[in-house]
């Protein structure tokens, strides 16, 4: 195809993956009154327990701001099998037919890996919250803003779920030729150093189990990662060897 014929291709699924995630996006305005019931559970159990905690809207646009910002993100979520299937269809033709195969593998991995990190974030989420807010003087109440709220809890979450897919990213780099699987192996002490800080990072300070929901996954995603990466050098070694032996 000429660049123009690439260029109108280009510009035909990129509206047609604008429009899935605009109508997904009106469809996730609607359902940000039940993602802020959820997230608001932990609140409603330290109300419970008898600690004066409120969630508020602090200005006028806020309450309109946060469900538009949470109906966007789950827009993105609830079209992502459309713009993904756009992106490859795009780009897959222009690649050879082993980097097909790396980049459908590189996919097929990270997509379960940052689901699953979402997951562990969301889990460890509302015990991180119970403990932030507890520290609250008895006879005060916590005003808690809800565009703060949703901020702290979607960066967590977030955040989680892109450390999961790090492993993925390495092996990839492997697949690449950037870095080889004894290098990789080498830094496992700055791998396990890294992932019990990031999960002291994002976990509160006495908070031990949480912090150890986080780290353990990461590193033992680390060393699967480890693994794939030597397998891949022995088959790439050999395969060198029976070159030059032909």
């Amino acid at each position: 195809m000429r660049l123009a014929e690439h260029l109108r291709e280009f510009k035909r699924r990129f509206y047609i993956s604008l429009i899935a995630i605009a109508i997904a996006a009106i469809g996730g305005f609607f359902l940000a009154s039940p993602v802020l019931t959820l997230l608001r559970t932990p609140l409603d159990e330290l109300q419970a327990a008898g600690l004066n905690v409120e969630l508020n809207v602090t200005n006028v646009t806020q309450a309109f701001d946060v469900q538009m910002r949470i109906g966007f993100l789950l827009g993105l979520i609830i079209s992502s099998p459309v713009w993904l299937w756009q992106l490859l269809a795009f780009v897959v033709p222009a690649l050879r037919s082993v980097e097909r195969r790396y980049v459908f593998g590189f996919i097929a991995a990270a997509v379960p890996l940052f689901v699953g990190g979402c997951a562990t974030g969301w889990f460890v989420l509302p015990r991180i919250i119970r403990l932030f807010v507890g520290f609250t003087p008895d006879g005060l109440t916590a005003l808690l803003g809800v565009s703060d709220y949703w901020d702290f809890s979607l960066k967590l979450v977030f955040a989680v779920g892109v450390a999961y897919v790090l492993p993925v990213v390495v092996v990839f780099l492997n697949l690449a030729g950037v870095v080889s699987g004894r290098a990789i192996l080498g830094g496992w002490r700055w791998a396990v150093l890294t992932a019990t800080l990031f999960g002291a990072f994002v976990t509160p300070a006495g908070e031990v189990l949480s912090m150890f929901i986080i780290a353990v996954p990461m590193v033992v995603l680390y060393f699967a990662a480890t693994g794939v990466a030597l397998l891949i050098d022995r088959r790439r070694a050999k395969r060198e060897r029976a070159r030059v032996d032909a």
